[in-house]
């Protein structure tokens, strides 16, 4: 029988105008170091971003996402952070910054599958209510 496995994540937020600190959550990351899983989820509902910021650049948001996609699966492509070791990805992609992609505090808890785990959270904290 699989045991329960530590797990932590963070919700990825985008943050158009960070004086004003509004936000929308766009996505999570997640790392299980038992079962070797760091991934993050994104959505991006145009109608909801263009709410807090008529100008949204989406190319430019679309790289930072890219980019943060790319540290999570680690490797050359990922530049010099995707040389790090799995938990100093996490650390990096989760550390407080100051731009218009940011994370909340970290969170723990436990799970079977981090995968699924990482689905629920995200259906929870970031896809639209359906109803």
């Amino acid at each position: 029988m699989q045991g329960n496995h530590l797990f932590e994540y963070a919700v990825i937020r985008m943050v158009p105008h960070v004086e004003r600190e509004e936000f929308l959550n766009i996505g999570i990351v997640l790392y299980c170091a038992p079962q070797k899983f760091l991934k993050a989820k994104f959505e991006l509902d145009r109608e909801r971003l263009k709410v807090l910021c008529e100008k949204m650049d989406f190319d430019e948001l679309s790289h930072h996402i890219t980019s943060f996609e790319r540290i999570c699966i680690g490797g050359k492509e990922a530049g010099s952070i995707g040389m790090l070791s799995m938990p100093e990805r996490f650390r990096w992609l989760t550390a407080t910054r100051s731009t218009i992609l940011q994370t909340s505090k970290v969170h723990p808890g436990l799970c079977d599958d981090a995968g699924e785990m990482l689905e629920r959270l995200f259906a929870q904290l970031v896809s639209k209510v359906q109803g």
